[in-house]
């Protein structure tokens, strides 16, 4: 009874800061979690604005600790929690987008958030703020959230937070593609809310790639006329201490999504807002006292650039290459996708 109790006044005051309560459910893909995905659930157990489900698309059975799914049921815990939903499948089974996508569609709440496993709610406002941006206008597809470095973040990656995710708010449309160029598709499933209603009506997500599923969903909802918004009030704590190879790593995994997708990247220079994030950088390492760190600066970005490079250029480059550069071997074990190479 208490926790029904609870659940309403939950549900009362959201209603009365935000209008008509909308169902929220949060779809989070989950391989070999850790300490920062406890944090995760105990951060969605304590937001404000209820949340319906909790659905878990869980990579490998053996790596899923049963102990989560007590841990989040038990009582005694500050709100009342929404439901916990785990499913599993086979890592030749996970897709960057037909994962998400799966999860969605087993959702039939009007608002579906994506959450990566590593991503902490800065506050139990979160979940509020994000649906808020949603509901600025009946043409936003997606909101998605400002992300803060963790306490151990390096300080050039700290900046790197703070040059993709400022503290203003802002709604994209179409219209921003010569402002903005490649950043007006910028959307991050780290966080990012979804209406479940236009999510169908576009198709979701991509089915088959290797990144960056939701920066082609919001170039295709921008495209149909639709409008995306960066909440900066929404925070969500993730970050990640990357090598100088790890960056190659993933810059050339990010390539080869834009490669393999020039209806939406093709015409859109992704180098311009590169150089301008290094020499931003590197001001702001003066400006700090930290000129020492502009060699290790250089370094890594030379590698990102290298990544990107090669990533563009996949398709001339041998198998066994592409599976050193890549982050996501299982991507090109599978034979439909080798088969399109020119090697």
């Amino acid at each position: 009874m208490r926790n029904k109790v609870q659940k309403r006044g939950k549900m009362e005051n959201a209603a009365m800061e935000h209008g008509t309560i909308k169902t929220v459910d949060v779809v989070i893909p989950v391989y070999r979690p850790g300490k920062s995905f406890e944090k995760l659930l105990k951060g969605l157990r304590q937001q404000e604005y209820p949340l319906h489900r909790v659905i878990i698309m869980n990579t490998e059975k053996q790596y899923w600790n049963r102990e989560y799914e007590a841990e989040f049921a038990a009582p005694g815990k500050p709100g009342e929690g929404p439901e916990l939903e785990v499913h599993h499948l086979s890592k030749a089974e996970f897709d960057h987008g037909a994962t998400r996508d799966q999860g969605i569609c087993l959702s039939k709440a009007d608002i579906c958030i994506c959450m990566t496993h590593d991503a902490v709610p800065g506050d139990p406002r979160l979940v509020g703020n994000l649906v808020k941006a949603l509901e600025a206008g009946e043409d936003i597809a997606a909101a998605y959230a400002r992300q803060l470095p963790f306490d151990d973040c390096s300080l050039i990656e700290t900046y790197t937070r703070s040059f993709n995710y400022p503290e203003n708010s802002r709604i994209k449309s179409i219209a921003d593609l010569e402002e903005l160029g490649i950043k007006a598709y910028f959307c991050s499933n780290v966080c990012a809310a979804y209406r479940t209603d236009i999510y169908r009506k576009l198709g979701g997500f991509i089915k088959r790639t290797i990144f960056n599923e939701d920066m082609i969903y919001a170039a295709k909802a921008m495209k149909q006329g639709y409008r995306i918004a960066y909440a900066a009030d929404a925070l969500v704590f993730h970050s990640h201490n990357y090598t100088a190879l790890e960056q190659l790593h993933r810059n050339f995994d990010l390539a080869v999504s834009q490669a393999d997708h020039p209806e939406v990247f093709a015409g859109i220079s992704s180098e311009g807002e590169g150089i301008r994030l290094v020499k931003k950088t590197a001001a702001f390492l003066i400006r700090q006292g930290k000129w020492y760190l502009i060699p290790r600066l250089v370094l890594h970005s030379g590698f990102k650039y290298a990544g990107y490079f090669l990533g563009k250029r996949y398709r001339r480059l041998p198998k066994k290459l592409v599976s050193g550069l890549t982050m996501n071997k299982a991507y090109w074990e599978k034979q439909d996708q080798c088969e399109s190479w020119d090697r």
